[in-house]
């Protein structure tokens, strides 16, 4: 051996005629079945391998993987243990040059064949299997660095290798009947589940698929998704291998799968779902991607599905209705919540201004009530109550991972005013669900739980030991704009049929967070003015309300139990409110005035300015720490002395200015609902020519030549060096805002 040895690395050129020569003997042997024989020509490979390290070995190569593809074509195990042996050592070495003639289909089939081994004795069996891993192993080290060689993330291939890796995992993972004591290298579960991080580690974004889909293909074929304990361990060894900014692959993958999974049963579906939630939590921040909104679409998709399919009592429409297959109502309540826990989890890994965009979005979804001004809405339609009721907890889910700081941003227009139409619609539990929502975005403080109506009310406030700050200026200019509109949803909300013990707790949780997170001197005052028109209303003989209502309207105002018929004088009088109010400071004129029980869509806060709410604050330049802002009896301000000026008489009535303003606007509106396109064209024609009439007459006063007095035009004086000249208009250059 060593001169065989030192004549091969002496003489690179000779190794094809050496390894020609020990195939051709390694072929006779095995046919002669002369074993000893066998093994020293293998010995003599492997010597000549460990040796020989240049460009010459790619034609020894050759011979030896033709060596090894006749020990593996027989099921004699000590042949299939030689040339794995072999095979690895081979893999091991680093070479000089890359080839790019070789193929390991066969190696790959019969390696993968190894893995599934069933031999009688467990001792053989465990040895042919860990053989076949570490030449899979072997094979994927050789070629996966360099893609101009064997490719081997095609499909063919990874359908062979990943189910070689799943079935020692999933074999072992179930029995358990591996012996601990043994190597991790020896240890088909352990080998297997090593093999597949090295792969996935390996793996970039267009490799991704060629691995994905044989796990998704392996857990369909074997029914392994319920219960499904091994799908999340397979998943979670693919996600922690994988590179970071691969990681957004896996949960799209999954979505993907569960909408092509037609067949699947609600079980199936729920397990895919909880596998999604797993993984989400494994990404780090911001690794599901740039199509967020595509996820949370699929998810809601599902969601709406399930409930259709459950509001039908699980009849499906294909022509005719007829049962779904395998349904079941209590699995597909399950898959729902599976849904909307897998939402909260995508919303916890994203940035807040992402999860507002979802809120916004899973609003947009929520089936709007018919009529803004009906006091009690409904509910909507394709499963009604039902689908409103989850698109609302999955709302509910996303904003429990969010965290306010500003309400204009939580609170855009687009996304408050559904909320508050929701909040009044017929079903008491929904409505309920919408004041929860309110809660969550609202609360900054944690105060929720402090208002909970299980627990006696302290004589001291401060014993509840509420968070409070003073709200800054955008949120009172929030409110401002807002807070009429959600004043008068809550004062409807008071009115609808139905209302249970937790409705009316969630109305007093959401006035008690008004009060300590957006509570100025304002809104103060205007929580005053509700608490009294709740009393009124409840007081109010006209109104059909039993009497358990009325005494927990009472009780919502005054927080204390109250006997069923209530004497006028035992009621909040609005006297000495104002008078309370008055001596601490506040402003009582908002309090005076009558609250409006009717909202017109024209008037609500956000579709125009409040000209008599824009305040100017001066500040002292030294403030004191003791000092206290007065606020005036009586607010001048530039609206008041506006409106006192311009009165203006319209229709026989006198008319602010704002209320001209609004009439205008009324009549433009009436004029484009009721004219005819040819009718506005030709309008707008005339304003046209108008306009160009107009601007020509200016363009000639400017051209033309200047006039005298007397009226006749000046003639230029010869002795001035100042000639006046005429400017044509093509060439006069107007100001951009003149330019129509």
């Amino acid at each position: 051996m060593e001169k065989l040895t030192y004549y091969a690395v002496s003489h690179n050129e000779k190794l094809n005629r050496i390894g020609k020569y020990l195939a051709q003997r390694l072929n006779r042997d095995i046919y002669r079945q002369q074993t000893n024989y066998v093994k020293i020509s293998m010995m003599a490979v492997d010597e000549l391998l460990l040796a020989c390290h240049s460009q010459g070995l790619n034609l020894f190569v050759k011979s030896l993987l033709s060596m090894i593809d006749k020990l593996l074509e027989g099921n004699n195990p000590e042949y299939q243990l030689l040339a794995t042996n072999s095979f690895v050592k081979f893999a091991n070495i680093e070479e000089d040059a890359p080839s790019y003639d070789r193929n390991y289909d066969f190696l790959i089939s019969q390696f993968s064949a190894m893995c599934y081994s069933d031999d009688d004795h467990p001792d053989t069996k465990k040895k042919i299997r860990v053989a076949g891993l570490k030449g899979l192993r072997g094979i994927v080290k050789k070629t996966v660095s360099d893609d101009l060689q064997y490719n081997i993330w095609e499909k063919q291939n990874m359908d062979k290798i990943i189910p070689s890796f799943l079935f020692n995992m999933q074999e072992y993972f179930e029995n358990r009947d591996s012996p601990q004591h043994d190597q991790a290298d020896e240890r088909p579960e352990v080998l297997a589940e090593t093999c597949l991080r090295n792969l996935m580690g390996c793996a970039t974004y267009n490799n991704i698929h060629a691995v994905l889909k044989p796990v998704l293909k392996h857990l369909d074929l074997h029914t392994l998704w319920v219960p499904n304990d091994f799908a999340v361990k397979v998943f979670k060894v693919v996600m922690y291998s994988m590179q970071s900014q691969y990681l957004y692959v896996v949960p799209h993958f999954l979505l993907l799968h569960l909408d092509e999974g037609n067949e699947h049963t609600t079980d199936i579906k729920q397990s895919i779902v909880q596998i999604l939630k797993e993984t989400v939590a494994i990404a780090a921040d911001g690794a599901v991607g740039s199509s967020v909104l595509e996820i949370f679409n699929s998810l809601l998709r599902h969601l709406r599905t399930s409930v259709q399919l459950r509001h039908a009592g699980g009849k499906v429409s294909t022509g005719q209705s007829k049962m779904a297959k395998n349904y079941n109502e209590k699995g597909e309540i399950e898959f729902e919540e599976a849904i909307i826990d897998t939402m909260g989890a995508f919303a916890s890994i994203l940035p807040d201004y992402q999860k507002i965009e979802i809120m916004m979005f899973i609003m947009g979804k929520v089936p709007l009530p018919n009529s803004i001004n009906s006091a009690m809405p409904s509910s909507g339609e394709e499963g009604g109550v039902l689908l409103l009721n989850m698109l609302l907890k999955s709302l509910l889910e996303v904003g429990k991972k969010y965290h306010t700081v500003s309400m204009v941003t939580t609170f855009p227009a687009s996304f408050l005013q559904p909320l508050l139409s929701v909040s009044i619609v017929d079903d008491p539990g929904v409505r309920l669900i919408a004041q929860e929502i309110l809660h969550t975005l609202m609360d900054r403080h944690d105060n929720t739980e402090k208002f909970s109506c299980n627990r006696n009310i302290p004589r001291d406030i401060s014993e509840l030991n509420l968070k409070v700050e003073k709200p800054s200026r955008e949120d009172i200019s929030f409110m401002r704009r807002s807070g009429q509109d959600l004043i008068w949803h809550l004062y409807k909300s008071i009115q609808c049929p139905g209302n249970g013990k937790n409705n009316y707790i969630g109305l007093f949780t959401t006035l008690g967070l008004l009060s300590v997170e957006l509570g100025s001197e304002d809104m103060l005052v205007d929580l005053f003015k509700l608490s009294l028109a709740y009393q009124e209303y409840a007081f109010g003989s006209e109104h059909n309300i039993a009497t358990n209502h009325r005494c927990a309207i009472h009780a919502l105002v005054a927080r204390h139990s109250l006997p069923d018929k209530i004497p006028k004088e035992l009621l909040f009088q609005k006297d000495v409110l104002c008078e309370a109010l008055s001596n601490s400071g506040h402003d009582v004129s908002r309090l005076l005035t009558p609250f409006r029980q009717e909202l017109n869509v024209q008037e609500r806060p956000g579709n125009k300015a409040d000209i008599g709410s824009v305040h100017i604050e001066v500040e002292s330049t030294n403030p004191s720490p003791l000092s206290q802002r007065k606020v005036p009896t009586e607010e001048i301000t530039f609206s008041s002395f506006k409106n006192a000026q311009s009165i203006t008489v319209i229709d026989g009535r006198n008319m602010s200015s704002v209320d001209e303003d609004r009439i205008k606007k009324q009549r433009i509106r009436e004029k484009f609902q009721t004219s005819t396109l040819e009718q506005l064209a030709t309008e707008a024609d005339l304003r046209n020519k108008k306009f160009h009439q107009t601007m020509q007459s200016i363009l000639d006063s400017v051209v033309r030549s200047p006039v005298s007095p007397a009226g006749s035009p000046l003639r230029p004086d010869p002795s001035s060096p100042f000639q006046f000249k005429s400017v044509p208009t093509y060439e006069m250059k107007f100001p951009e805002l003149t330019v129509y």
